[in-house]
């Protein structure tokens, strides 16, 4: 089959490997019909060490299940179905207490060395804990959407979720990313009536205000702090939504937070200094969670507004090349003219 693997920084290649196959009873061969890149995939596309064997890339596909281990109950072959970016068994005590990122039998995808979401076809373990059967046929429009099931819209809900988001708070969103413009999505989906988008990318933030946003905010550094806390009285935000990952971000989203608020970090950190002392968290009595989102608890809680038509996260989706184009794909989203690719096998 062919499959995506990163060589080192900026070195993108597709590649023709053996086709995955079954190792354990609780494993599922999926053939991918639809994935995408992500923005986390640029961390490594900057700053990966170059090696000869390669990195196995993407973690967010949907696709037919092709074959089934033994011990794998609810599924079958030729079920259209999403796969979340962690795989899980969904009944430890950790999945059941909806943090199926820490569950004791899973792991991330890629699993192995076959390779990830940007290829052909991807070997899934514990398929039963972890793929959701798909209610529409493989050539559905509603495809693109169901795709951010995987990843991008569950971390955005997930920001939203851990920082308590409701009808009662005001919100801001750091970062015009994918994942930053579904947080909007789902805080407006949560209820907020006050979404303030720190972003500097007009055709993203446009899109923003389709989905919730009610202020934009360009600026970056204390000329953006200063821009937020005057749309907010003085105050910052009840919440915000950190969907960057580096130390500029956390900082900004210190000063803009309120007094007792969260601060909800989803951006995969790129750093390890991040203040938290009485200037900073202690102080104010604020409160910072975040972490790996465990979409797999939010899918059936989302689904249904994209199966209806009240959400279009697939918007966010505005390139869509072949998988012998994925290469093509790294290039444009980390030149910016890309929001997020879909790639097609």
């Amino acid at each position: 089959m062919r499959a995506t693997f990163m060589y080192g920084a900026g070195d993108v290649r597709v590649d023709t490997v053996a086709d995955p196959v079954i190792k354990e009873p609780t494993d599922a061969v999926v053939r991918v019909v639809l994935s995408c890149i992500c923005g986390s995939d640029l961390h490594p596309y900057h700053s990966l060490p170059a090696s000869d064997q390669g990195t196995p890339m993407g973690h967010e596909f949907l696709g037919v299940v092709e074959e089934l281990g033994r011990d794998v109950a609810g599924l079958r072959r030729g079920d259209l179905v999403v796969a979340p970016f962690a795989f899980q068994d969904n009944t430890c005590d950790f999945c059941r207490e909806g943090v199926q990122t820490s569950c004791r039998h899973g792991g991330f995808i890629p699993a192995d060395a076959t390779g990830g979401g940007q290829a052909e076809a991807v070997r899934v373990p514990q398929a039963a804990g972890t793929l959701v059967k798909l209610p529409v046929a493989a050539d559905s429009d509603l495809l693109p959407s169901l795709l951010t099931l995987s990843d991008v819209f569950g971390t955005g809900h997930h920001a939203a979720v851990r920082a308590g988001v409701n009808p009662r708070t005001s919100v801001t969103v750091i970062g015009d990313g994918a994942v930053g413009l579904l947080a909007v999505m789902a805080a407006k989906r949560l209820g907020a009536e006050q979404i303030v988008l720190m972003g500097r990318h007009k055709d993203r933030t446009d899109l923003g205000r389709e989905f919730g946003a009610t202020d934009v905010v360009g600026e970056r550094g204390e000329e953006g702090i200063a821009r937020v806390r005057d749309l907010t009285g003085g105050d910052g935000t009840h919440t915000v939504l950190e969907c960057v990952g580096h130390l500029p971000a956390y900082e900004q989203a210190l000063g803009v937070v309120r007094a007792g608020g969260v601060i909800s970090r989803v951006g995969v950190p790129q750093y390890d200094e991040a203040p938290i002392g009485f200037a900073s968290l202690f102080g104010r009595n604020l409160t910072l969670t975040g972490g790996p989102a465990p979409v797999r608890a939010y899918i059936e809680e989302l689904m249904p507004d994209i199966l209806d038509g009240r959400l279009q996260p697939g918007r966010v989706f505005d390139r869509t090349l072949s998988l012998d184009q994925t290469p093509d794909g790294y290039r444009a989203m980390d030149q910016r003219q890309a929001l997020k690719v879909l790639v097609r096998p």
